[in-house]
């Protein structure tokens, strides 16, 4: 069984790319008129929110679970693959932020002067960032969709960035310290690059088909079925709870061929009804065949 959720991906992510250029706007906006550098690489990281929305529209438009003559094992690895630009961007925006952080302290700039009203902005991009990261992650957690759990991850760090922020504009507004600015931005970038580091970290093993399940667990439902002898080589890729690719070999003990088909679909039956969805690949052998090999280890072939 296939499950397809682009469409209510694509409408989550036009959501919250209206509201993130709507925050991106305010951010720029009050960092602009202030001359706030830890507020203006705040602004760069929600265009790093815009542009990951844009990116998850693409990639949400060409990750269709549905196989094809060019893709037989469908296109889910798109939406991976958006997840990795998602982290490239904050990549991106890390060093940005360093180098604005670096050029003030070696060449100085103007003070940084803020009012109560700005702050009150600020305060209102924080609630629209806050309620974008928990309708994304919630939403992205019961389709199953990595590329709106990693937007979500994104936003997040927006999150903690404002706060940051908005608490040394606080101390600039109080007490008139402007070092707060600039010692400011670097726990920010250390913030975006944890970001980026964890969708990276989430997404890299089902791009480089790391285990899904393991062989083990399978084995233990393989041969549990009546008229399985043992399986062996026990493989599986993919994303569990979205989408898995399973193969194995099976030995049975069956007079015929047609006996032989149907232990291997009770045995694909258990194996959909526990790690559903996903598809099975069984090669069949005779119960002379002898194999202790559940999986593929290091040196084994």
């Amino acid at each position: 069984m296939t499950y397809d959720n682009r469409a209510e991906v694509r409408k989550v992510l036009i959501i919250t790319l209206l509201l993130n250029l709507f925050v991106m706007g305010l951010k720029a906006f009050v960092g602009y008129s202030t001359g706030s550098l830890s507020l203006l690489a705040d602004a760069l990281h929600s265009v790093t929110d815009s542009a990951n929305n844009v990116l998850g529209l693409f990639a949400s438009k060409f990750s269709s679970p549905y196989p094809d003559r060019e893709h037989p094992y469908g296109h889910h690895k798109f939406e991976a693959v958006g997840a990795l630009g998602i982290s490239a961007f904050l990549g991106i925006a890390c060093f940005e932020i360093i180098q604005g952080a670096v050029e003030r302290i070696l060449k100085g700039s103007e003070p940084v002067t803020i009012t109560a009203a700005e702050l009150w902005l600020l305060l209102i991009v924080l609630g629209v960032n806050i309620f974008v990261t928990f309708y994304e992650r919630g939403v992205g957690k019961r389709i199953g969709s990595p590329i709106l759990i990693a937007d979500a991850t994104h936003t997040m760090s927006d999150v903690w960035v404002t706060i940051a922020v908005l608490g040394g504009l606080i101390g600039i507004w109080w007490l008139n310290f402007q070092w707060l600015d600039v010692v400011l931005a670097f726990p920010v970038a250390l913030l975006v690059f944890w970001s980026g580091w964890s969708v990276l970290k989430e997404n890299l093993p089902s791009l480089v088909d790391e285990m899904a399940i393991a062989p083990e667990a399978i084995h233990a439902i393989a041969v549990a079925v009546p008229g399985v002898v043992n399986c062996h080589d026990i493989a599986s890729r993919g994303v569990l709870g979205r989408q898995v690719f399973m193969e194995m070999h099976l030995i049975v003990d069956a007079p015929d061929v047609e006996t032989a088909h149907r232990i291997t679909e009770e045995v694909e039956s258990q194996l959909e009804a526990r790690f559903s969805p996903v598809r099975i690949l069984i090669h069949v052998e005779p119960p002379a065949y002898k194999s202790e090999n559940i999986s593929f280890e290091p040196g084994v072939k």
